[in-house]
């Protein structure tokens, strides 16, 4: 069996040998490559076309945030970030990364972990995303967010729902935060209805995502409070805040500490499956890109409940994971792309462009 072909950027030598040490120590994973900053990054990249790039942001010459935008425009590459960047500027650097096509954000090691931890991990990491089929992404090409995606076709008169819709939900994992930003950008100005959002990061880069993804679309985006009334977000994004779970019940949020579901806290099933049995047939819900199967099983209590299910479909997804695992169980009432999700949600509320 072929073994991993890695290219690993870091601008400090003693890390560069670490990791390098890491990955040289288990069979499947081969390091081809080393680069110190984005520029070389680039033309190491170009040169070897490795099968995944291991990038940390902070870079001299050329910031990891440029490289992966050039990288995703030119010459696609699946790319882990690895980073102990966690101020509020640099974790914004970091999602619009992700934005841009890196596949996944991984905290360096802190030298408190258990014996093998996080080796483990890193090189778990490095496989997973070996196996992601990136897409281009033009953002390194037309500035970042500088062209809108193509409209869908706006809903016809079956797409309108016949109830109040009364709560919308989403639900993502790898890949998720530039789905997040075509869905919120495609969901017209003036829709009316309280929107909820898990997404899957890792809680040491999560504090900030609430604030950068209120600042990429026109609707206002916070994360949600314990007890605040699910009215009070209509028109707005409620989004669940790293390391905990995020539920709906009394018509309120409600914040809780539970086991993680899937390995998961947020979990999306945790709030899909709170949205059935509190809002049935006046929910939507939409499981977006993902490694797993978190909510594809909420997903199916919401159909059962009456609600509107829509999954992405695999053409567009970075993983179909989660999507694939909702259509497998009959829970999406729809499977479309991405592009199609924002207006389709629009429709069901009512509202379009010429609202």
């Amino acid at each position: 069996m072929a073994r991993i072909r890695v290219l690993l950027v870091d601008d400090s030598l003693t890390v560069r040998r670490r990791l390098a040490e890491v990955m040289g120590a288990d069979p499947e994973i081969e390091v081809v490559g080393e680069a110190g900053d984005g520029k070389s990054a680039i033309e190491r990249c170009r040169e070897l076309r490795p099968d995944v790039v291991t990038l940390d942001m902070m870079l001299p010459v050329m910031s990891g945030l440029a490289a992966t935008e050039y990288i995703m425009a030119h010459f696609p590459t699946p790319i882990l970030i690895v980073s102990s960047s966690t101020n509020r500027g640099e974790l914004f650097k970091t999602y619009d990364a992700l934005a841009a096509g890196a596949v996944d954000v991984l905290e360096k090691p802190r030298g408190d972990e258990r014996d093998g931890e996080w080796e483990r991990g890193f090189c778990a990491a490095v496989k997973m995303v070996s196996r992601i089929k990136v897409i281009t992404h033009l953002r390194g090409r037309v500035g970042p967010f500088g062209r809108a995606m193509p409209s869908a076709p706006r809903g016809d008169a079956r797409d309108r729902s016949s109830r109040a819709l009364q709560i919308v939900a989403l639900g993502a994992s790898t890949g998720g935060p530039a789905a997040l930003i075509v869905v919120l950008s495609e969901i017209p100005k003036g829709f009316p209805v309280p929107l909820a959002i898990v997404l899957h990061l890792d809680e040491v880069f999560g504090s900030a995502f609430a604030d950068w993804l209120d600042a990429q679309t026109h609707h206002r985006v916070a994360y949600a409070r314990d007890g605040e009334p699910v009215a009070s977000f209509a028109g707005r994004v409620a989004m669940a805040p790293p390391g905990r779970h995020l539920v709906v019940a009394d018509g309120r949020f409600h914040l809780t500490s539970d086991p993680p579901r899937h390995s998961c806290r947020p979990s999306v099933d945790a709030l899909f499956e709170s949205i059935a049995l509190g809002y049935g047939a006046s929910a939507a819900a939409c499981l977006l890109t993902g490694m797993g199967k978190d909510g594809a099983a909420g997903l199916l209590q919401i159909r059962r409940a009456g609600g509107t299910t829509i999954a992405q479909d695999e053409a567009t997804s970075a993983v179909y994971g989660m999507p694939r695992e909702a259509a497998i169980l009959g829970a999406a009432g729809r499977v479309m792309p991405l592009d199609a999700i924002g207006r389709t949600l629009g429709a069901l509320a009512g509202v379009g462009e010429s609202d």
